[in-house]
């Protein structure tokens, strides 16, 4: 017998009155502490516990009473149900107040070591159609809102069968939460270049025509299953399309898709196609084949032009990542006399950023492909004093790695969310560098390393910068210097 699942009453009238993790908002109802999505401090709401635990509880609002003086209008009509933004009814000043709060709070409640001021945070100087890359899935069930699934036709005669025809209706967009096999459709999305609008939906409308079947996640079958654009600021377009044969006539009709997209879309210079047989959409252990252009497109920042490919890591906020590394560079203090360590160095964007200021730069990096990339981006900017290495950064940076290429004199370290391995941290400490660059996409995991390395380290600087404006995320650079 299932389990009945457990009701919990309604909040009447409560205060929303703060900014939390995740995007959430905040309020307390007596002793508890209540998180609430799409919310904004000030408003006045009635709340449905969805789910409660000993010290605070989740809610979706259920009635707005009154809306906050400081709440915004979205722009975006897939505003609330696609999760790709949390805060667009939050003004700007106010999502970057809470993003420096948010560096504050992990910091101190996490690292609990000394702090000098935190700089104010860098705000992104764009705060829509400012990503340059973004995945799409495809697939035959689409996702319906509730108010979508009201306004179907009722059950009758004709009706199941109506019903069931629109509910697995096809759809490229995004993938929502506690729902892995549905995708609901995405028509305009503002964090983008308007073409990426016009490409995706453009497939869609072709794919349909060409009476292709679309990817079905449990089934592991069908054939349009993820799109991938990515545009630069030298105006290059990128798009990758991810397709599942399963019929003979499959692969015909992905070249018939991919040519009326080449003629459609003149500005794509990368029009690449993977036929993906996995039971996930990654594709860096997979072929890329080009079906019209080069394999990559090249992002340029101040003096210096990167090749990026389709694995290739880059920055999705190309204008704020020169902020962001700007920032970095000036930590560094470099005067041209220093050997510098770029941990985690991707495509080698930061190690090639700061070259010219030192003596030499290593970096090293756990992604094959990204490593050939950056020995390229050397080569094409006439670059001579870095090197390169692959593979697993505890693995490659040990003492023996150190005796042989030279003690650093600052290592720069922007590693993934979830921060440096402890046996990263020991070399690094064993290195004993004068100064150490952090550069974290991640504070919480940041603020755990940064407690690690106070046995020989003082923090003397930081400073937030917002990369995903109508997101919770936020990036922090930590200049480190010996006690």
């Amino acid at each position: 017998m299932a389990r009945k699942k457990k009701t919990f009453p309604v909040l009447e009238n409560i205060v929303i009155t703060d900014i939390a993790a995740e995007g959430k908002s905040l309020a307390r109802v007596d002793d508890m502490v209540v998180f609430v999505p799409y919310a904004v401090p000030g408003d006045i709401v009635d709340l449905q516990i969805v789910k409660k635990k000993h010290h605070y509880c989740e809610a979706v609002v259920v009635k707005y009473k009154k809306l906050s003086d400081i709440r915004a209008t979205p722009p975006c009509q897939h505003f609330g149900i696609c999760g790709g933004c949390t805060w667009q009814n939050l003004p700007y000043d106010q999502q970057l107040k809470a993003k420096q709060q948010q560096v504050y709070d992990q910091l101190t409640r996490i690292a609990k070591v000394e702090l000098p001021e935190i700089s104010p945070i860098i705000g992104s100087v764009n705060i829509f159609e400012y990503r340059n890359k973004i995945e799409f899935g495809c697939s035959n069930k689409r996702w319906f809102t509730r108010e979508e699934l009201n306004s179907l036709p009722p059950k009758g005669d004709e009706g199941p069968q109506l019903r069931d025809n629109i509910v697995a209706n096809n759809a490229i967009g995004f993938h929502i939460k506690g729902a892995f096999d549905k995708i609901y459709p995405i028509s305009k999305c503002y964090l983008m270049d308007d073409l990426h609008n016009q490409i995706r939906n453009y497939i869609f409308e072709e794919a349909n025509l060409l009476g292709m079947t679309f990817y079905d996640i449990r089934q592991q079958c069908g054939l349009l299953r993820d799109v991938l654009i990515r545009n630069s600021n030298t105006e290059e377009w990128m798009v990758l399309i991810q397709f599942h044969y399963d019929r003979p006539k499959d692969e015909q009709l992905s070249l018939t898709l991919l040519e009326h997209v080449a003629r459609q879309f003149p500005q794509i210079t990368s029009l690449l196609y993977v036929n993906n047989q996995k039971g996930n959409d990654t594709f860096n252990d997979l072929n890329i084949l080009t079906y019209r252009g080069k394999d990559f497109i090249y992002e340029k920042m101040e003096e210096l032009r990167f090749k990026v490919g389709v694995k290739s890591f880059y920055q999705t906020n190309t204008d704020q990542a020169h902020q962001l590394y700007s920032v970095a560079r000036d930590f560094a203090g470099l005067t041209g006399k220093e050997l510098v360590y770029d941990l985690y160095t991707g495509t080698g964007t930061i190690a090639n950023f700061v070259a010219k200021d030192a003596k030499a730069v290593i970096g090293i990096e756990y992604v094959n492909e990204a490593i050939e990339d950056a020995k390229v981006n050397s080569e094409i900017n006439h670059i001579l004093n870095t090197l390169f290495y692959a593979g697993d950064m505890k693995d490659i940076l040990t003492d023996d790695f150190i005796k042989t290429h030279g003690r650093p004199d600052v290592i720069i370290t922007d590693p993934p969310r979830a921060g440096m391995h402890p046996d990263v941290v020991n070399v690094i400490l064993n290195a004993a560098p004068a100064r150490i660059v952090y550069v974290s996409c991640n504070p919480a995991t940041q603020a755990r390393d940064l407690a690690l390395l106070d046995v020989k380290y003082k923090v003397v600087k930081v400073q937030p910068v917002d990369m995903f404006p109508h997101t919770p995320h936020v990036e922090n650079v930590v200049l480190l210097e010996k006690k």
